[in-house]
């Protein structure tokens, strides 16, 4: 019994601090659709840094691959410090995304709520059908952003691996090992750049759609 006890506290606790948080934005005259839209533009942003992160990772293993001599160590350590910026960026486009999701999900609980308190039928109509439409662009949304973040995880792993590999064979047959692993990683990288650029094209159309 009392294993439950916390987790619903904390999901009380979460709730109430997200009502507050609403509560004062709307005394400013930010609604949730406002905080929707600025999140995705977020979203957006953080999806465009990982972009640049995972490029950048790939460039420097591209450049490891064709040097000779003293240079490999150093840079072995950029391109583990590139590893680490792609990891970053790619749990902060999670956070991004998440945060995303907990707003448009509110706002459509909102939404959905308020349109019992129409008089007007025709009115409450067309507020419906203007939620449906909004629903449904952003479920498109969060698909394409799901599937490029679903991907960032397996490139990440592949990308571990040849960091690992390296950092404890910096010699000419580990470049070797890993040169044969990298036309496969070209192109789970390539992919995902373009998945995300899929994102990014969809949440400008979103954003767009929202601020008519």
């Amino acid at each position: 019994m009392k294993q439950w006890i916390v987790p619903a506290v904390a999901v009380v606790a979460l709730t109430a601090c997200q009502s507050a948080y609403y509560g004062t934005m709307e005394k400013f005259g930010v609604e949730k659709r406002d905080i929707l839209v600025d999140r995705v533009d977020d979203a957006r942003d953080s999806q465009t840094e990982a972009q640049q992160e995972f490029r950048s990772a790939f460039e420097r293993l591209d450049e490891m691959l064709n040097i000779e001599g003293g240079e490999l160590e150093e840079t072995y350590n950029a391109l583990n410090d590139d590893y680490e910026d792609s990891k970053a960026a790619a749990e902060d486009v999670r956070d991004r995304i998440d945060a995303v999701d907990d707003v448009a999900q509110d706002l459509f609980d909102e939404w959905s709520e308020e349109l019992g308190e129409y008089s007007n039928d025709n009115m409450r109509r067309q507020s419906e059908r203007q939620l449906r439409e909004t629903e449904r662009r952003y479920a498109e949304l969060l698909r394409v952003m799901e599937r490029a973040v679903d991907k960032m995880q397996p490139v990440l792993d592949k990308m571990q691996d040849n960091v690992l590999y390296l950092k404890h064979n910096l010699n000419a047959k580990a470049i070797d090992a890993i040169r044969g692993e990298f036309n496969s990683l070209q192109n789970d990288i390539s992919s995902l750049i373009a998945d995300m650029e899929a994102s990014i094209e969809e949440s400008n159309r979103f954003i767009e759609s929202m601020q008519q």
